[in-house]
C-alpha cells in the first residue's frame, strides 16, 4: 500500500468520514438492513459514557489541585460560570430571533408528518421542574451520581473533592499523584475505545437514515436549514467576534481541532472527543489547570448549539400547533432554557428530556408535539455537538487569556500544523 494511503486508512477522521459516507448509503439502498446496525452505534454511544464520568471528575479534581489556589479557583471558576452564563443566553435569543423571522413551522399540516413515541421523554420531562433540578445537582450518594453517569452531579462532586483536597495542601499530594495514574488508565482506556469509533458513527448514521428516510424528514427540512444556518451564524458571528477580541483566530482554532469535529459529526456526542479536547487545548496553549476546570463544567454549563435548537424547536413547535406566544411567553422560554439546558449534557437524548420540561412548564404547546421532530432530531444533534464543542473550546481560550495562563507560543507552533493527527498509531500513544 502507498505511504500515503496507510496514512489516511490509519488516519481517525478518515475512516470516520467513510463509515458515515456507507452509513448514509446503507440506509439508502437498504433501510431495513440499515435499521438491524443500531446497536453498534448504540454501543459505541454506551463505551464514551462509561469513562465519561471518571474522566470528567479526575480532570476536574487534578485541575482545581493545580491551581494550588483555592481564591485562583474561584476565581476561575466565577469567571467561567459567568462566561458560560452570557454566551449561552446569547445562543438562546438567537434561535428565538431566527425562529420568529423565518417562521419554519407556519403553514405545516401537522397531520402528515411522521411521528413516534415520546412518552419516556415526557416523563421525564414533567419531572424535571426548577426545584427539581436545582436539589437534583446534589445526588443521593457519590456512588449514585456516577453510575447514572450524571455529568452535572459529577462536576458537584469533583468541585467539592478538589477544593477539599486543595486545602489539604502538601499532606494530599500522594492522593494527588495516584489520580493523575488512574487518569493515564481512563485515557488508555478512551483511546482503546476510539478505535471502534467508525464502526459506531457507521451503525449511527446507518439507522437515522435507514429508520427516518429521507423522504419523510422533507416536510421538516425548513427546520433543520434554519438550525443549520443560525449555529453557522452563531459561531462564525458570536463565537468569531469574542475569539477576535481575545486576540485569536476563530478559523485557525477551527482547523486545529478539526479531527475532533469530525469524530463528534460521526458519533452525534461531544463526549466522544472530550479526551482529545483536553490534550488539544493543553497543546493550543491553555493551562492545564484551566483546562481541567472550565472544559468539563463547560460539558453541563455552557451547550451552545443545544441552547440554540432548544429555544427554536420549542416556537417551531408552537407554530405548527398554531399557537401565537406573546413576547412575554417568549422571554419565559428563555428563561426556563436558562435553567434547564444546564442539564443536558452532550448525550443524545437528553435534550429532548429538556424540550419536554420546557413544554411542560410552559403549559402552553402539547408536550406530545415533540413526536413531530423525532425524526430529524438525529439529523440535527450533530450541529448541536459540534457546536458545542466548539463553544467549550472557545470558552477555555478566553478563560486562559484572561487568567494569564495562555502561551501564545504553544499556539503558534499548533496553528503552523505541528500536532499529531489522530491515527492508530497516536491512539496507542496516549
Amino acid at each position: 500500500m502507498p505511504p500515503i494511503l496507510r496514512r489516511l486508512a490509519g488516519n481517525l477522521t478518515v475512516r470516520v468520514l467513510v463509515a458515515i459516507a456507507l452509513g448514509v448509503l446503507l440506509g439508502v439502498v437498504a433501510p431495513e438492513t440499515a435499521k438491524s446496525m443500531r446497536p453498534l452505534g448504540d454501543t459505541f454511544v454506551k463505551l464514551v459514557k462509561m469513562v465519561i464520568g471518571p474522566i470528567i471528575f479526575l480532570t476536574m479534581v487534578l485541575g482545581i489541585a493545580n491551581m494550588r489556589d483555592l481564591k485562583a479557583v474561584g476565581k476561575v471558576g466565577g469567571k467561567a460560570f459567568l462566561y458560560f452564563e452570557i454566551v449561552t443566553t446569547f445562543a438562546l435569543a438567537i434561535g428565538l430571533l431566527v425562529v420568529n423571522v423565518t417562521k419554519p413551522g407556519a403553514g405545516l399540516d401537522v397531520s402528515t408528518l411522521p411521528a413516534g413515541d415520546v412518552s419516556t421523554y415526557a416523563k421525564a420531562g414533567k419531572a424535571l421542574t426548577f426545584v427539581d433540578f436545582v436539589t437534583h445537582i446534589v445526588p443521593a450518594s457519590v456512588a449514585e451520581a456516577f453510575v447514572t453517569g450524571d455529568v452535572l452531579q459529577i462536576v458537584f462532586i469533583a468541585v467539592l473533592f478538589g477544593v477539599a483536597t486543595t486545602a489539604l495542601g502538601a499532606s494530599a499530594e500522594p492522593l494527588l499523584v495516584v489520580l493523575d495514574r488512574v487518569q493515564a488508565v481512563f485515557f488508555r482506556i478512551t483511546a482503546l475505545i476510539m478505535v471502534v469509533a467508525p464502526i459506531g458513527a457507521f451503525g449511527a448514521m446507518a439507522f437515522t437514515v435507514g429508520n427516518f428516510g429521507v423522504r419523510a424528514l422533507l416536510p421538516l427540512g425548513r427546520l433543520m436549514l434554519d438550525v443549520y444556518l443560525t449555529m453557522f451564524l452563531f459561531v462564525f458571528g458570536v463565537l468569531g467576534l469574542i475569539m477576535r477580541l481575545w486576540g485569536f483566530s476563530l478559523w485557525r482554532f477551527l482547523k486545529f481541532i478539526r479531527q475532533e469535529i469530525m469524530l463528534v459529526l460521526g458519533t452525534s456526542s461531544s463526549e466522544a472527543a472530550l479526551m482529545y479536547m483536553l490534550e488539544k487545548l493543553e497543546r493550543y496553549g491553555c493551562a492545564k489547570s484551566v483546562v481541567g476546570l472550565v472544559v468539563p463544567a463547560g460539558y453541563s454549563f455552557n451547550l451552545d448549539g443545544t441552547s440554540i435548537y432548544l429555544s427554536m424547536a420549542v416556537v417551531f413547535l408552537a407554530q405548527a400547533f398554531r399557537v401565537d406566544l406573546s413576547l412575554a411567553q417568549q422571554l419565559l422560554v428563555l428563561g426556563v432554557l436558562m435553567i434547564t439546558s444546564k442539564g443536558a449534557a452532550g448525550v443524545t437524548g437528553s435534550g429532548f428530556i429538556v424540550l419536554a420540561s420546557t413544554l411542560g412548564a410552559m403549559k402552553v404547546v402539547p408536550i406530545e408535539g415533540l413526536a413531530l421532530l423525532l425524526g430529524v432530531d438525529r439529523f440535527m444533534s450533530e450541529a448541536r455537538a459540534i457546536v458545542n464543542l466548539i463553544g467549550n473550546g472557545v470558552a477555555t481560550c478566553v478563560i486562559a487569556r484572561s487568567e494569564g495562563k495562555f502561551d501564545d507560543a504553544k499556539r503558534i507552533a499548533a496553528e503552523s500544523g505541528g500536532e499529531p493527527t489522530i491515527g492508530l498509531a497516536t491512539l496507542t500513544k496516549h
